[in-house]
């Protein structure tokens, strides 16, 4: 019985563990991804995904691996609407420094929305179903997720 706990328990972990540095990757062929991936702790995760076809734009996004929730925020912006073109992004994320920079305890999403508004454009809250590679490979088993992030 032992001898068989021991060899399921050697079947059932990974090979090898992601690194924030391996979810550095182009999501839609060539013009599309996410970069930047930082572990800010408390079981959050910080990355940006960017777009650069017929216009470009970066998303600030703020992942509570825990609880499975989200925060995305558009830092720049230029032709992708008829809005005048803006680049955020250094505003942005001194904001998000800032906040991170408060007492673990006294963070929220609702907080830093807050404190986004007028810098950050198209602020949105919301629950995750599927992992951010960020969360598999900074938090892994930090909670069970409807969909498990699976490389592509």
């Amino acid at each position: 019985m032992i001898k068989a706990l021991a060899i399921s328990l050697v079947f059932a972990a990974p090979a090898s563990a992601l690194t924030l540095a391996e979810c550095d990757r182009t999501t839609h062929v060539s013009h599309g991804g996410e970069t930047g991936h930082r572990d800010v702790g408390g079981a959050r995760v910080v990355y940006a995904e960017w777009w650069s076809q017929e216009g470009v734009f970066t998303n600030l996004v703020i992942a509570d691996c825990a609880e499975g929730m989200v925060l995305t925020t558009r830092t720049k912006e230029e032709r992708i609407s008829a809005r005048t073109p803006f680049d955020r992004t250094e505003k942005a994320v001194g904001i998000l420094e800032t906040e991170l920079a408060v007492s673990p305890s006294l963070f929220s999403f609702d907080r830093l929305a807050q404190a986004l508004k007028g810098t950050g454009r198209d602020i949105e809250i919301a629950a995750l179903d599927t992992e951010p590679c960020a969360c598999a490979a900074a938090y892994p088993g930090a909670r069970v997720w409807v969909n498990p992030y699976e490389a592509s």
